[in-house]
């Protein structure tokens, strides 16, 4: 990637800017005027705040953008916007929907372009520097949050248009955002006392440096701990990891030598095939005491410190607990709901997993030249030998099959068939890019032509890139304003092959492709007209994601683009046959792992933070469960950055399991069809009633209007192969 250079117009910006911030002397009205030009000419010049020009209604200008921007148009944007909602609340008006909802669902433009830049930084692109600003503006971010959460006149005004939508309901969609936003302000302390809005504000602030600190540690210890390997260490490795982490190595000043780096593609795919036992041990290691190394980085106090925060903070508002507070507008509604469906499965879960020990203890007491007993870092080796075994399935040979940009066509094809979508490449340079891995497609309606918006591809692990994969979006489609088209994207985190070399990934990793290409479809497809309608309920957000993953394994995505990377023949169909018959195998490992990682989070939340520990109340916890020795959480506790380095998880990590019961009941929907998986029918009520709306209906609703009914738990234990519980 190129240098990013800061231009003099900049410069003089900030270096303006800095001079007025160490000024101490009295303000007269002519240094008044000079600020005001001065911050005036500032929001001009700083690209971050500029609207988005070129083609496609605008786009971000990735390839500009610069570190030197960064905090003057955040502070800048932050202070229009509170301009913005001072504006709204000391309206002399009388409160209408006009005046009030859509006036602050029109506000805020300059901070949603600034906090596009601010995200790539935070995820795709972070460096030391960055993180030094983002410390400091976390709780900056927070004050700013609460001045409009907690303005009381703001709120009064909000209330006067919720009550009176109740006497005079609105049309549907208005009295939907007029609903959620007066929830919204309701569920942050808007009615509280002066005094305990004052505490409250106070301990957003403290997460949020908490928040900050914890993601920041996960990060530094996945850039830390690379375990190096040689040539003579190389037993059982596929070619294309081999290549992979010798490139890896040589990026980091070791040629010659191998590398897996601290994430999780890099280490499943060792584990799961290294020969090398102590190897194994050592990568298992480093990857899951991430933040648990005793070190500067380590997360456990900060763990601590945030359960307090969060209980002090909803106990202000009346509830026992956190869980409670953030449960009231899910699909659960309560913690108990939530544990409820969790441990309905959890016993069928770790039954399965302790007969998946036992088939690998006969295997490895059959073949390993000294008696081992297994271990957390024997699990994914000796269950790839069990599969072998079993099944006659090797990984492998199924990744010569998943090539990356066949696997992209995949997922277009299935676009195309279920929402009418066309994806075509833009041309190079037409559409600035972040980093030269990033490739853009545009999307258009397959029969009208009509311009959708635009998709971001990020596919590669790299340096400051946080691990993992996930969508956003850089702008949600509206229509109150003027028709907005979308701007979405995908990261990865696929290991960087050498050059010439194809992706090849596992079909865990593929499915998580169409998994993550499923929250992109679902913001592309949304109709809604207001911003606020594009949200999410946190248990229901995963469902089409989770569901989209099923069009992998239909005939016409294995016939047409799993083809092997060399030959180019399709998957022959006993290979297909050989992943349909082991689709249930290793089911224990997966639901344990994931339900070990979502009970615990909700445990931590019921628990009393007082003297806590949190690597004993993990153990302990985990024991009283069940918990099978040979597994670990999915994410243990000192790095579950879903949980605790922000709140968008927090106590709604169960919400995959949620949504998992949805997705399988959903697809029994398509399996009843004539037409199955392609059933044009079922196709549109998809479309309309499970991607349009977004949140612009109550998702239970929503959901009955698809299927007729509410979604039964019956398929999703058939699904995983688990025992139907009997009604």
């Amino acid at each position: 990637m190129k240098e990013q250079i800061i231009s003099a117009g900049k410069i003089s910006g900030v270096v303006a800017l800095l001079a007025l911030a160490s000024c101490t002397s009295v303000q007269t009205p002519q240094t008044q005027d000079t600020q005001a030009a001065t911050e005036q000419q500032q929001a001009e010049t700083n690209l971050l705040l500029q609207e988005w020009s070129g083609p496609y209604q605008g786009v971000p200008a990735f390839d500009k953008m610069n570190l030197a921007d960064l905090k003057p148009a955040m502070e800048k944007a932050m202070a229009i916007n509170l301009a913005e909602i001072e504006a709204i609340a000391n309206s002399t008006e009388p409160a209408t929907f006009e005046n009030t909802i859509e006036a602050m669902e029109r506000s805020g433009e300059e901070l949603d372009r600034v906090f596009t830049y601010y995200g790539i930084w935070g995820s795709n692109m972070s460096t030391p520097e960055f993180r030094e600003i983002q410390k400091e503006m976390a709780p900056k971010i927070s004050e700013f949050s609460s001045k409009i959460s907690q303005n009381e006149k703001l709120f009064q005004r909000i209330k006067t248009v919720y009550e009176n939508s109740i006497k005079n309901p609105l049309p549907a969609d208005q009295q939907r955002v007029v609903q959620l936003i007066y929830e919204d302000f309701a569920m942050e302390g808007a009615d509280l006392s002066p005094e305990k809005k004052q505490r409250y504000a106070e301990i957003n602030k403290e997460l949020s440096s908490l928040y900050t600190a914890f993601g920041n540690n996960i990060l530094a210890d996945e850039e830390k701990y690379v375990v190096y390997f040689t040539k003579d260490q190389l037993s059982g490795l596929p070619e294309s990891f081999v290549k992979a982490a010798a490139k890896a190595a040589a990026d980091r000043g070791k040629p010659g030598q191998y590398a897996v780096t601290n994430t999780r593609s890099s280490m499943d795919q060792f584990l799961t095939y290294s020969d090398e036992r102590g190897l194994r041990e050592q990568v298992w290691k480093n990857y899951y005491s991430r933040g648990d190394n005793n070190d500067a980085n380590d997360n456990k106090q900060n763990i601590v410190n945030i359960l307090k925060l969060r209980k002090e903070r909803v106990q202000l508002m009346g509830y026992d607990n956190f869980a409670e507070w953030r449960l009231q507008n899910r699909m659960a509604k309560t913690p108990e709901a939530a544990m409820e469906l969790m441990m309905a499965v959890w016993p069928a879960a770790t039954a399965r997993a302790r007969e998946e020990v036992a088939d690998m203890q006969k295997l490895a007491n059959a073949t390993s030249k000294t008696k081992i007993t297994i271990e957390p870092w024997d699990y994914r080796y000796y269950a790839e030998k069990v599969r072998k075994d079993k099944y006659d399935l090797d990984s492998d040979e199924v990744k010569q099959y998943l090539e990356l940009g066949n696997l992209t066509q995949a997922m277009f094809f299935t676009a195309g068939e279920l929402f009418n979508f066309d994806f075509k490449p833009v041309a190079e340079g037409s559409v600035p890019v972040f980093h030269e891995d990033v490739k853009v497609w545009e999307v258009t309606d397959k029969t009208s032509g009509e311009h959708i918006g635009l998709w971001y591809l990020d596919p590669f692990a790299r340096q400051g890139k946080r691990s993992g994969a996930w969508a956003t979006t850089y702008r949600a489609h509206t229509t109150f304003d003027g028709k907005k088209n979308v701007l979405s994207s995908n990261n990865s985190n696929f290991v960087k092959p050498a050059p010439g070399e194809p992706v090849l990934v596992s079909w865990d990793d593929a499915t998580t492709f169409f998994h993550e290409f499923g929250h992109a479809l679902h913001f592309l497809a949304s109709n809604v007209k207001y911003p606020t309608l594009n949200s999410g309920v946190r248990d229901y957000t995963e469902f089409q994601s989770q569901l989209l993953e099923r069009w992998l394994s239909t005939d016409k995505v294995i016939n047409q683009f799993l083809k092997h990377y060399k030959t180019g023949e399709p998957m022959p169909k006993e290979l297909v046959a050989k992943i349909e018959k082991a689709a249930t195998f290793n089911q224990g490992f997966e639901t344990t792992e994931f339900l070990a990682s979502a009970l615990m989070d909700m445990h931590f939340h019921l628990a009393d933070p007082e003297n806590l520990d949190p690597d004993k109340f993990e153990k302990e916890t985990l024991a009283k469960l069940g918990m099978p020795k040979e597994i670990v959480m999915r994410h243990r506790s000192p790095h579950f950055g879903h949980v605790f380095s922000g709140e968008g998880y927090a106590t709604a990590y169960y919400g995959y399991m949620w949504a998992d019961v949805l997705t399988s009941d959903a697809s029994e929907a398509f399996t009843e069809a004539p037409g199955g998986f392609y059933d044009k029918g079922v196709a549109d009520k998809l479309v309309k009633y499970l991607f349009a709306p977004r949140n612009s209906m109550d998702p239970a609703e929503a959901y009955r209007m698809f299927r007729g009914r509410d979604a039964r738990i019956d398929a999703l234990m058939r699904d995983r192969g688990f025992p139907v519980p009997k009604n």
